[in-house]
């Protein structure tokens, strides 16, 4: 199953009122729900399915940046998909921000793995970035605050 066709099917059920979605192709089973208590969708695999992946992929962008609750001027900057945060493109290369850098629209900030995909974040703001709320190779879920990014004046 395509990649993209996964997320394409966990937008639908995000923004419709499905509240849960199965597909099933050939030995490979996908059920995306959604829940009060965890308004992400949930995706479901057998152990032995392993999706094909697709020979490149666009980087992900954040959709538009959410000011932060009760800080002035700040914007965080939250994961678009589930997966392993990274800070940098490999293990001994330099990060690709720290604290105190400025950023502009287009700068990545840093990689999301998902399925064996590197996805790259990019800022879509311009600013100096404050504070990075996720350890290197952490979990991060869908909508998590990754960093926190003070717009210039």
């Amino acid at each position: 199953m395509d990649i993209n066709l996964l997320k394409r099917l966990v937008r639908m059920v995000e923004t419709s009122n499905i509240a849960e979605f199965s597909v099933q192709e050939g030995d490979l089973r996908v059920k995306i729900a959604k829940y009060s208590s965890n308004p992400a969708p949930v995706i479901t695999m057998p152990a032995n399915a392993v999706p094909a992946a697709p020979a490149a992929a666009a980087p992900v962008v954040p959709s538009e940046p959410k000011p932060a609750e009760n800080l002035q001027n700040l914007y965080e900057v939250k994961s678009p998909i589930v997966g392993t945060f990274y800070r940098a493109p490999a293990p001994d290369a330099d990060p690709y921000i720290k604290v105190g850098d400025q950023v502009s629209p287009g700068t990545v900030l840093c990689i999301i793995e998902a399925m064996k995909l590197m996805n790259e974040i990019e800022s879509d703001v311009s600013g100096t970035v404050v504070k990075i709320l996720v350890e290197n190779s952490s979990p991060v879920e869908y909508n998590q605050p990754l960093f926190l990014i003070e717009l210039n004046k």
